[in-house]
C-alpha cells in the first residue's frame, strides 16, 4: 500500500484544530495536492465550508443535502489541488480518481469528436501525473469517529488502486471520543508542558490511546446491542405463540374446536385468578370476578346470587 497514515494531531481547543485544517489545506492546494476533508456530521461540514468560504478557499461540500450532485462532486475531487467536504455515508462506494474522471467530462460534450476525446484523456493524463507528483490524495480526518471502521473506510478512500496517498486526523479535547479518552488530567498536562494557542500533541502513543479508546467504546456499544438481542428475545417468544395460533387457524378447516378450546382456556384462566383451586369459599373474590367479567367481555352475571 502506498497511502502513509501520519501520526493524530491533538490540539486543545475545536477552533484551534479547524484553523490547522484550514492551513494544511492551503498547503496542499499549493502543492497541487487533492484534499478530501472528511467530517462525522452535515452541521461540521458545514461549519468548515463557512470557514473555508471564509480563508476564500475554493471547494466542493458532499453531504445528504447535494447528493444529486455527488457524481459530478466525486468526478472533479481527484483534480489538482481540489478540496471536497464529505460525510461519512457521502460517496462511499466511488473510487476518486487522480487528475480527474475524463469519462465525465466527455460525457458532458454533445456529440465529441474523437479529437475531444483524444483532447480530454491526455489532458487527464497530465493531470493525473501531476497529482501523482504531488503525493496524491490527501483525506483529513475532521474527528475521530467512535467506530474504527468509519475511521479506516475514510482513510481507505486514499491510495486506491496502487496509487500514491496520505491521511492525517486532526483533534481536540473538546471531541466527544477525546472526551472519553483524555481527562481534564490531560488537558491540564497540556497546559503544564507550555503548549501554545495553535500548538498540537504529535506522537504514535497518542494515536494508540485513542484506538485504545475507541475499542472500548466499541465493546460498549457491542454490550448495548447484546443486550437489545436479549430484550427481543421476550417478544420473539410472544410472535412465535401468536404465529402458531395464527397458522393453526389459517390452516384448519373447521375453527370450532379451536375456538373453543382457546374460550375454555380463558374462562379457566378468569375463574383461577378470582377462585383459586383448593380455596375455601370465604377466599373467594366473587365481586371482582363479576368486575372482570362486565370489563373484559361485557357480560352482567350476577354470580352471588346463582344457587
Amino acid at each position: 500500500m502506498v497511502r502513509k497514515d501520519h501520526n493524530d494531531l491533538v490540539y486543545l481547543t475545536v477552533p484551534e484544530k479547524y484553523e490547522a485544517i484550514i492551513k494544511e489545506v492551503k498547503y496542499n492546494m499549493e502543492q497541487g495536492c487533492p484534499t478530501l476533508v472528511g467530517t462525522a456530521s452535515i452541521e461540521s461540514s458545514e461549519l468548515l465550508s463557512q470557514l473555508m468560504k471564509k480563508a476564500k478557499i475554493k471547494h466542493n461540500v458532499l453531504n445528504a443535502k447535494q447528493h444529486d450532485k455527488e457524481a459530478d462532486i466525486i468526478a472533479q475531487a481527484g483534480r489538482p489541488g481540489a478540496v471536497t467536504i464529505a460525510t461519512n455515508m457521502a460517496g462511499r462506494g466511488t473510487d476518486i480518481k487522480l487528475g480527474g474522471n475524463w469519462e465525465v467530462e466527455v460525457a458532458a460534450l454533445d456529440n465529441p469528436t474523437e479529437q475531444q476525446i483524444e483532447q480530454a484523456k491526455a489532458d487527464w493524463q497530465q493531470r493525473h501525473q501531476q497529482v501523482i507528483d504531488a503525493g496524491g490524495l490527501h483525506i483529513i480526518g475532521s474527528d475521530r469517529h467512535e467506530s474504527r471502521r468509519i475511521d479506516n473506510q475514510l482513510r481507505g478512500r486514499a491510495g486506491r488502486q496502487g496509487d500514491p496517498g496520505s491521511s492525517r486526523f486532526f483533534l481536540s479535547l473538546d471531541d466527544n471520543l477525546m472526551r472519553i479518552f483524555a481527562s481534564e488530567r490531560v488537558r491540564n498536562m497540556m497546559k503544564a508542558l507550555g503548549m501554545g494557542e495553535g500548538e498540537a500533541i504529535e506522537h504514535r502513543m497518542v494515536s494508540n490511546a485513542i484506538e485504545k479508546a475507541q475499542r472500548k467504546v466499541e465493546g460498549h456499544n457491542f454490550d448495548i446491542r447484546k443486550q437489545l438481542l436479549e430484550y427481543d428475545d421476550v417478544a420473539n417468544d410472544q410472535r412465535k405463540v401468536v404465529y402458531q395460533q395464527r397458522n393453526e387457524l389459517m390452516e384448519s378447516d373447521d375453527v370450532s374446536d379451536i375456538v373453543e378450546s382457546i374460550r375454555a382456556k380463558v374462562v379457566d384462566d378468569v375463574i383461577n385468578q378470582f377462585i383459586q383451586p383448593q380455596s375455601l369459599e370465604e377466599q373467594w373474590d366473587i365481586a371482582g370476578l363479576e368486575a372482570k367479567l362486565r370489563t373484559e367481555f361485557a357480560q352482567e352475571m350476577p354470580i352471588q346470587q346463582l344457587p
